[in-house]
């Protein structure tokens, strides 16, 4: 199940509205709890609130809080981008979406009005917004202002442009269309569209679009001055008065609204009078131009009136003030009860609502994406807070990450190093970091050095380590970080920000050695793709491995993989597919292959394959149609490191995807590498993952 979709537009006034209200009460007879968030909002006046998230919660007396259904205003992100946070906009609004899926069956997420931004930028970020939270999306477009032509390629384009991304389309609506075309309109959609989509055409409702006259006086700023509480009548027509009564009379018709200056005491008089009679047309309101008010006389005579319509006064002249009424664009707010049931009746007698419905809630998506991915990794972290010891104390980039991982409470950290060179270096790079918040030791003079020494005697004296010796690797950072881990004193250590991949892990396979059943420590990569997350192994640590060795290196690959949230589906990379390739290299992978077929059978794997099989769909259809792997592969399994470091380092260059390791896997307790070219991201990432790593011991 999803648990949410994404609703989007492809233009402002395409009637999203509609769609929110009617698929919000088809949900709530289908699931229990279910939440509503908008993650970009118009800017909205202090002290009140987002018309849509308002109407919405009301209506349906959602109990969401506002700060709660909305993750930023218009505004926001235009300050996040001038001061170059872009990449903050996408994090904060997976976390608050997050927060909603958390404590709802269901998230209805609605996307933005395109209001301020151009309307090809707003369209791509509701795109990028639906792929991030990795969620299905149903889009709609207007009919109003398109010819059927038009309003068909438009959907086109948007269903098309939604796919490209990555972002799967379960419905797609062309709203307010004229009801003689939704035949027509029905015909065109399923002729360009796969079958098994929800297509719909819903017709133009005068009722929905057109203002109410709470909405003139808001629109014009008007003074209320008889049937305040009738400022739901819709305004089906307008008419000015300014002929006389007795021809005027003629033109009124239902639902009219009555434009006339606040002096023509006998056209207001007229029409309320005709506004109470059988035998004409009942009005909506009257509308006083000039800003002119009529007599005392007159107003007490309206006032003993039984039945009164809104009457409002404004100012401004009637010819301008008919236009600026006319170019209202209505919305759906949450007094307005008649709209909001016309909108969910539209919706459930134009849309298979059963069909959408199961659609959504069986629909299973497929990977993850790279920032829900870092949004999991964090928040699994926060869940059970571990200890890491980072030996590389004095380097800027790992004071600039334990900055990061402090400030949001993630992980303890002990920094390895003297303290006042330490301290010097937070001053000279101007970082706010809080030692407080930090343990720091120095090795050779913590109260732990000469029971770490020993310890290192007792473990390492069969390799001919005496006693002295274990003392002078001691003051190894890379020794006494690994030994706290080995102690528990700590629960796990990254390093190799200045030293080398040997320097940081030849402790660990020394004393703190691999798991039960575990021949060899492997690494992997999770590689952030554009729309996917996927695991390179091994890419740091083994040359040449056996085929025992790469059945091993697959195994550990698809149980890290799986606890870290990814379905592994492994492949076993060779430059040949299936059973064409001979020679020695692609023999090791067959026969690495049907080793993990016989240890472990419950494993999704395919080898020998070549890499663009295993990832395309297409290719998958030409040379290894019967796999359940190819073509939708998650764990890629490396015959040797020359080939696995090389490639994962030209996809991380060529895409700009994220490469977070590598991660090493197989010891009993976490120690993991760092790049010595790595980046405060990468530390930041590294040391979550193995504050992760060291909740699964």
């Amino acid at each position: 199940m999803s648990r949410a979709v994404y609703v989007s537009t492809t233009e402002p006034d395409s009637g999203k509205s509609i769609v929110s209200l009617g698929l919000m009460q088809s949900l709530l007879q289908k699931v229990v709890k279910v939440g509503y968030f908008r993650p970009i909002i118009d800017d909205f006046e202090p002290g009140k609130i987002d018309n849509h998230i308002n109407t919405i919660c009301t209506f349906f007396n959602l109990d969401i809080k506002f700060e709660e259904a909305y993750a930023y205003t218009r505004s926001e992100i235009l300050s996040k981008k001038n001061e170059g946070k872009e990449s903050e906009i996408i994090s904060r609004i997976i976390e608050k979406y997050k927060a909603q899926e958390e404590k709802y069956d269901f998230v209805l997420v609605e996307g933005t009005s395109f209001i301020g931004e151009g309307n090809l930028i707003e369209f791509d970020i509701n795109i990028l917004i639906a792929k991030n939270l990795g969620i299905p999306a149903i889009i709609l477009d207007s009919g109003v202002g398109n010819t059927i032509s038009e309003l068909v390629g438009n959907l086109k384009i948007a269903y098309d442009s939604f796919k490209e991304k990555g972002v799967e389309v379960l419905s797609v609506i062309a709203n307010k269309v004229n009801p003689q075309d939704r035949p027509l309109i029905l015909s065109n959609l399923e002729q360009v569209f796969p079958s098994g989509l929800v297509l719909s055409a819903i017709p133009i409702n005068p009722i929905l679009a057109n203002p109410s006259m709470k909405e003139i006086v808001d629109e014009l700023d008007a003074t209320i001055l008889f049937g305040g509480n009738d400022l739901n009548n819709q305004a089906a027509y307008f008419s000015v008065g300014a002929m006389q009564l007795r021809n005027y009379l003629g033109h009124l018709k239902e639902g009219s609204v009555v434009i006339t200056p606040g002096d023509r005491a006998d056209i207001i008089l007229g029409a309320l009078q005709a506004n109470m009679s059988a035998n004409y047309p009942t009005i909506s309101g009257i509308v006083l131009t000039g800003g002119l008010i009529p007599e005392e006389t007159i107003l007490l005579l309206i006032e003993g009136l039984s039945d009164v319509v809104p009457i409002i006064s404004v100012n401004g002249g009637t010819f301008s003030i008919t236009n600026r009424i006319g170019a209202i664009k209505s919305k759906i707010y949450a007094t307005n009860i008649k709209k909001i049931k016309t909108s969910i009746k539209d919706f459930s007698s134009y849309v298979d609502v059963d069909m959408l419905t199961d659609s959504l809630i069986n629909f299973q998506p497929q990977g993850i994406t790279p920032r829900m991915f870092q949004y999991k990794l964090l928040r699994k972290a926060q869940s059970a807070k571990k200890h890491i010891v980072l030996p590389e104390g004095h380097d800027e980039r790992i004071l600039l990450a334990t900055k990061q991982l402090i400030d949001l409470d993630v992980v303890e950290i002990t920094l390895l190093g003297d303290r006042a060179q330490i301290e010097k270096q937070i001053f000279e790079f101007d970082i706010n970091l809080d030692l407080s918040k930090v343990h720091i030791i120095n090795p050779v003079t913590s109260p732990h050095f000469k029971d770490y020494a020993a310890t290192l005697f007792e473990l390492r004296k069969h390799k001919n380590v005496n006693l002295a010796m274990a003392n002078d690797l001691m003051e190894d950072v890379s020794y006494f970080g690994t030994m706290m881990v080995y102690k528990g004193h700590a629960d796990g250590m990254v390093s190799g920000a200045i030293h080398t991949t040997l320097h940081t892990i030849r402790p660990a396979l020394q004393f703190i050695k691999t798991k039960p059943g575990i021949s060899v420590v492997s690494s992997i990569f999770f590689m952030c793709l554009e729309d996917r997350v996927s695991v390179y192994g091994d890419c740091a640590i083994n040359p040449n491995p056996t085929a025992e060795q790469l059945s091993e290196i697959a195994i550990s690959s698809a149980e890290t993989s799986l606890s870290f949230g990814i379905e592994p589906k492994i492949a076993m990379l060779s430059y040949s597919s299936g059973a064409s390739g001979k020679g020695q290299d692609v023999e090791k992978v067959r026969k690495a292959t049907q080793i993990i077929y016989e240890k472990r059978p419950d494993l999704q794997v395919v080898g020998p394959i070549q890499y663009d099989a295993a990832v395309d769909i297409n290719v998958r259809n030409a040379k290894m149609p019967e796999s359940a792997v190819v073509g939708q592969a998650s764990v890629f399994i490396f015959p040797d490191l020359n080939t696995g470091n090389n490639t994962y380092k030209a996809v991380q260059r060529e895409t700009n995807a994220l490469a977070i390791g590598p991660i090493i896997q197989g010891l009993k307790k976490p120690v993991n590498d760092l790049s010595r070219g790595c980046t405060v991201e990468d530390i930041f990432n590294t040391v979550i993952v193995t504050s992760i790593q060291a909740q699964e011991l």
